[in-house]
């Protein structure tokens, strides 16, 4: 019989069981289940609406199960359909019918939406952590790469010399505002919805706020309809991970094009690597490919679940069953790739050589040439058609810019001089970019002491909200009551 069962005259079909369970998936939140379960029990001891030997017990009952789960003595079962209804069955087994008042004054819709809260906000502080560290890794190989030029690119053709430091703190700089949006969502996810019952509140004079204190919740929700229905914390934070997602990708897809033989920028080390099974010579960029591909599945967990809560009526709806596989998988998707990813940017080898080859042999100083004539007084787009005749005049005589004489130069403009062969240097070039946000050297040093700076800021925002997430503190709840 199941624990509902009560108004129905026959078991429910094997294959709607099977069909509607959640367990297979949702039984990851078990801790959260019990830690919920903990806290509700003892606010109904705290306000008097269960009495204290059984409030007691029940306490017991779900350390019990918590001790079994995690000696591994616990199957979780389809029949039971999930892991709330699993745990109340593993605890009436424990404890007796006393187990049965446990769901005393809540409801299945606010306590799989705080298990959801509970869950996530552990989850958002894990990724926030991983996405530092990665942005450390980011900044240290920034930092060892101040003098290492290399062509940036637009359209993917060469466009003109940077610092690889330079192009390395640009994506520092994106990870800060994915950081900074999970930061911004974490205020959403830690909001306590339970009490809300099915989507009225409940006839028992319960203390919410008593549960918020004692889990560590910033907010409550005002309306208890909202509280059951509430999805958006899930969207904000799935699609905060499509955009982090998406940088890490195009991040990914960089190294997998420096690491070809026609680039030959970096190589990446063998631990992070494959190889062929019928191709000896083969190495493989498979990791960065993999997070590439998989950024896909991550937009689809956004779209799959912006398509679910869509056109659904207010409060609770079985749809919303659907909201935790998603989230389940870009969570593990998320983690699997920035703890892989720090340690592969950390034992990168860049090839200093080949990156300032591929800025000397080429244009990329054409736009200083543009820059040099426009200073002495020539109007910037005559400078430009200038500069295109005499790239065109070197490609047809196969040299670059620098190779020319000082009368080719001339024969460009009467106003280039001597001083020409030092404004094109490669190293002049990315140094005379001195403004905020440039290329030049102390300009990507500002750039670096600011991305350590807000590496700081993030790890003290990290150590304020850790105990919040603490489950296995947060489990033992028994002595306020």
């Amino acid at each position: 019989m199941k624990l509902w069962g009560g108004r129905f005259t026959k078991p429910t079909n094997q294959l709607v069981d099977e069909y509607t369970a959640s367990i297979t998936f949702d039984q990851q939140m078990w801790r959260q289940d019990i830690v919920g379960s903990l806290a509700h029990v003892a606010m109904l001891g705290k306000c008097g609406i269960l009495p204290m030997d059984e409030v007691k017990q029940i306490i017991n009952g779900l350390k019990k199960v918590k001790e079994k789960i995690e000696r591994g003595q616990v199957t979780f079962t389809v029949a039971n359909e999930d892991v709330h209804m699993n745990i109340e069955k593993l605890l009436i087994d424990e404890i007796g019918p006393v187990g049965g008042k446990l769901h005393t004054g809540r409801s299945r819709n606010d306590q799989v939406a705080l298990d959801m809260h509970l869950y996530l906000r552990e989850k958002m502080m894990e990724i926030i952590q991983l996405a530092m560290y990665l942005q450390k890794a980011l900044v240290n190989q920034a930092e060892n790469h101040l003098d290492t030029v290399m062509p940036g690119y637009t359209h993917l053709q060469r466009a003109q010399p940077v610092l690889l430091g330079y192009h390395l703190t640009a994506y520092v700089s994106m990870l800060q505002r994915d950081i900074e949006r999970l930061q911004e969502s974490w205020k959403r996810v830690n909001v306590l919805p339970l009490g809300a019952g099915a989507l009225a509140g409940t006839t028992f004079p319960i203390d919410r706020e008593f549960v918020a204190e004692m889990l560590a919740f910033d907010g409550i929700y005002v309306n208890s309809m909202d509280a059951v229905s509430d999805r958006d914390f899930i969207v904000e934070f799935l699609s905060a991970s499509a955009l982090l997602m998406t940088h890490l990708s195009r991040m990914c897809e960089e190294l997998i094009i420096w690491s070809s033989q026609e680039f030959n920028f970096i190589e990446l080390d063998d631990a992070f690597c494959t190889g062929s099974s019928i191709m000896p010579q083969k190495k493989n960029p498979d990791v960065a490919e993999l997070v590439r591909g998989k950024t896909g599945r991550v937009y689809g967990n956004l779209f799959g679940l912006l398509t679910v809560l869509k056109g659904l009526p207010l409060a609770y709806n079985k749809d919303m069953q659907e909201d935790k596989e998603g989230m389940f998988d870009t969570v593990s998707t998320l983690h699997g790739a920035l703890a892989l990813l720090t340690p592969m940017m950390e034992t990168m080898q860049v090839r200093k050589e080949r990156m300032r080859q591929a800025v000397t042999n080429d244009f990329a100083n054409a736009t200083d040439l543009a820059d040099y004539l426009a200073a002495k007084g020539l109007p910037f787009r005559q400078a430009h058609e200038v500069v295109g005749k005499a790239v065109l005049y070197c490609i047809q005589n196969g040299k670059y810019l620098l190779d020319c004489s000082l009368e080719e130069f001339k024969s460009f403009s009467p106003l280039v001089e001597e001083d020409i062969y030092n404004r094109l240097d490669v190293d002049t070039v990315v140094n005379a970019r001195n403004v905020l946000g440039g290329t030049a050297r102390n300009q990507v040093e500002k750039q670096i002491a600011t991305f350590r700076e807000k590496l700081v800021v993030t790890q003290a925002w990290i150590d304020a909200n850790s105990q919040k997430v603490m489950i296995e503190s947060l489990i033992d709840v028994g002595s306020p009551v």
